[in-house]
């Protein structure tokens, strides 16, 4: 909702039916509370993209109940411009709301030149995450996430870092994306001497991505911790959007490494089989693929991509229908297993 002031200058009023529709989810064993869908500025928000409409999903999230948004410092393209729209965004409409949402941001990946710009040494994540506070105009981040493990820096030096910026108020807690069980065990068990609040997983998991299935879910519960999952919808597989092939424009027909004409062909009759099963159960495939994630009892939250205010809105009804029969889950394993 807008509102005009007495100049006439229009502003972001947040809707006062934000709470009532949203289902919350407890993260692991804190006291963190999580939107069941979570909203990711990994596309739509770098300087490529038109900032209003970045700006309508992100107001269109929070009138839903999605209080959390997620970065990281490459996000763009170029690195770092989904960060500074944000910034600019969160200026103009979200600083009175900033108690409300629960903001991450991410440092692993290529960022600047030379050797201090990637993976994870303490000297890059505490360097990204100052920069990543200035381009969003914010204080600290909600969780700071160490983006990918880095096989040449001992754990013990990232884990390190990340409790320190704990402790220097730029982070009040921490996370990390891509471990597998055996690195997420370890890191687990120092943050726990480090005495640091280690919340969040964030992992890539879909019906046509099931790799934490093996052994990382029970690592998290183990710790509790919470998973959050990335890519839900297999970068646009596990929608209708494929159903009778390829559109032109799409992802898949720009021949992306991720997503390519030859695993749309690959994964058809899958994608076609569960769309009838969504149909029967009242939904569109992708609102069945964010709901059959859901159902794991360590998933907190769902985060999804969107590149207009409207596909936010469908995405959202997948949490009308959460619930799966048991006869539902043997049909979906049927098909994907």
């Amino acid at each position: 909702m807008q509102i005009n002031d007495k100049s006439g200058v229009k502003h972001y009023l947040a809707a006062n039916s934000r709470y009532e529709s949203m289902t919350y989810n407890r993260t692991g064993k804190s006291g963190v509370l999580l939107p069941a869908m979570s909203i990711g500025l990994w596309h739509n928000f770098g300087f490529i993209d038109p900032i209003q409409n970045g700006r309508d999903i992100l107001r269109t999230a929070f009138d839903l109940g999605i209080t959390h948004f997620d970065l990281a410092n490459n996000y763009g393209p170029p690195y770092g411009s989904a960060e500074e729209n944000f910034g600019t965004i969160f200026k103009k409409d979200f600083q009175n709301y900033r108690d409300e949402l629960f903001i991450a941001t991410k440092a692993g990946y290529d960022m600047w030149p030379g050797p201090y710009g990637n993976l994870g040494s303490r000297k890059y994540l505490i360097s990204s995450l100052d920069q990543s506070l200035k381009r969003m105009n914010l204080d600290y981040v909600d969780v700071f996430y160490h983006h990918r493990p880095d096989p040449d820096t001992p754990l013990e030096e990232t884990m390190g870092a990340l409790a320190d910026i704990v402790r220097q108020g730029k982070a009040l807690y921490v996370g990390i994306s891509n471990y597998q069980p055996e690195e997420t065990q370890k890191a687990a068990e120092l943050l726990k001497d480090l005495n640091t609040p280690f919340i969040l997983h964030q992992a890539r998991y879909s019906m046509f991505d099931r790799w934490v299935e093996d052994g990382l879910l029970n690592t998290l519960d183990k710790n509790g911790v919470g998973c959050i999952a990335f890519s839900p919808l297999a970068q646009g597989l596990l929608t209708d959007k494929y159903i009778n092939g390829i559109p032109e424009g799409s992802r898949a027909a720009k021949d992306l490494t991720y997503l390519n004409s030859e695993t749309v062909s690959s994964n058809l009759d899958k994608i076609q089989k569960l769309n009838k099963l969504a149909i029967e159960r009242g939904q569109k495939l992708s609102q069945m693929a964010i709901a059959w994630i859901l159902r794991q009892p360590q998933v907190a939250s769902v985060l999804v991509g969107a590149s207009s205010s409207n596909q936010l809105k469908e995405n959202i009804k997948a949490l009308d229908n959460l619930n799966f029969s048991e006869e539902e889950l043997k049909m979906i394993e049927a098909v994907i297993s």
